[in-house]
């Protein structure tokens, strides 16, 4: 645990304290006491995000060739009872294809592109819909990363870890002086989301000769998510 700490002692004209979050003059009769806190908790949705792409050489075989993918993409989430809209596109594009190897560029197709994402809140279902886009090959870039849905209690939580802990440092310091701790009379805090992501889980392929291989995160627990907060606080000495 790290703390910074600095006493205004009586009689003592108010001296300005030098600190990250943030810069405030301490005045006689308070202590200064700066404070880490944490909370951790299991993750409640699992955030799958995957990318429908196609080429082709004419701008129409291209967008008919990703719409077919699409509908692969839905039968998949229907096969495993989740609504298609729940899916949520996050941008479609359709480009021009230039071969860039000769000195006049020479149009060679048209790729259209489209990225999917996927809240769930039943993680047992990740593996199969892995496995099953896999199996169609029609999607890249795959990522996965677990998140809280009402991450404003996460904070509340690891903010009050914060606080307990600031007052309990400037509580000994207190004591140390013979004095009594009073009221808070200043707070400062700042708060973070530690989100751990699962960088390009790429889907698994089909391996020759292995016959219902596991997807690549079947049986691994899903990562903690972790919330810091830091409290500069002020307290009154009696």
């Amino acid at each position: 645990m790290k703390t910074s700490l600095a006493l205004g002692v009586l009689f003592l004209s108010a001296f300005a304290l030098a600190q990250e979050h943030p810069a405030i003059t301490a005045q006689p009769n308070t202590v200064y006491v700066g404070a880490d806190g944490k909370y951790e908790a299991n993750p409640d949705t699992a955030l799958m995000q995957f990318n429908i792409s196609a080429q082709e050489e004419s701008s129409r075989a291209a967008y008919d060739r990703a719409s077919k993918q699409a509908e692969q993409v839905r039968q998949i989430l229907r096969n495993n009872s989740i609504d298609p809209k729940l899916a949520e596109i996050g941008y479609f594009s359709l480009q021009p294809v230039y071969d860039y190897r000769t000195p006049k560029q020479k149009l060679v197709g048209y790729r259209v592109t489209a990225s999917v994402t996927l809240k769930l809140k039943d993680f047992s279902k990740i593996a199969p819909i892995v496995q099953q886009l896999a199996d169609t090959d029609i999607t890249g870039d795959q990522s996965l990363t677990y998140t809280l849905d009402n991450m404003d209690t996460a904070k509340n939580k690891a903010a009050e870890d914060a606080f307990h802990h600031a007052r309990d440092v400037a509580n000994a310091i207190a004591q140390a002086s013979a004095r009594g701790l009073g009221e808070m009379s200043y707070a400062a805090i700042d708060i973070s989301e530690n989100v751990r992501p699962v960088p390009r889980m790429m889907a698994m392929a089909k391996v020759a000769g292995v016959a219902n291989a596991p997807a690549p995160t079947e049986e691994f627990a899903p990562q903690t998510v972790s919330v810091t907060a830091h409290v500069n606080a002020v307290f009154t000495l009696k």
